[in-house]
């Protein structure tokens, strides 16, 4: 039985763009979603060290929900690079301010952590509002399963 292994330039050719509607959902669901369609999991063809996966719009980011205390009690740290500079944001700040940089963090701990899963984090798109700039590639929907 022989082994299929796809070849890179195969591969690119057939990206497609998915549109993922991220009100009123989980945002680990909607997150989870996002990293399997951008890793290429959902396709027969998946191979680990080659990007196969498809690129994904994220709308309404602002919008989102999660569940138990989350809002409050999840903290995200950022260095200024100066002494004494560490800065911390709650979920709730965070999603107040910047919804997409959530939406990233969450996205890129689940890609691999090397040349691969910086050039899927490429291949996201995430957006505060329903408005996207990108109907020329004419993205599909996708729904999130509850």
């Amino acid at each position: 039985m022989k082994t299929f292994m796809p070849l890179p330039a195969d591969v690119q050719k057939n990206h497609k763009w998915f549109v993922i509607d991220a009100a009123g959902q989980t945002l680990g669901r909607v997150c989870t979603l996002a990293a399997m369609v951008l890793r290429g999991k959902h396709k027969p063809d998946f191979v680990p060290h080659i990007p196969t996966g498809d690129f994904v719009i994220i709308v309404n980011a602002g919008k989102v929900k999660v569940s138990g205390k989350k809002l409050t009690q999840k903290i995200y740290y950022r260095h200024t690079e100066f002494p004494g500079g560490i800065k911390t944001d709650s979920l709730a700040q965070l999603l107040e301010t910047k919804p997409n940089r959530a939406f990233e963090i969450a996205i890129k701990g689940m890609l691999p952590k090397n040349h691969t899963g910086h050039l899927l984090m490429t291949r996201l798109r995430v957006y505060n509002d329903g408005a996207h700039p990108h109907q020329a590639q004419n993205p599909q929907p996708l729904t999130v399963r509850a």
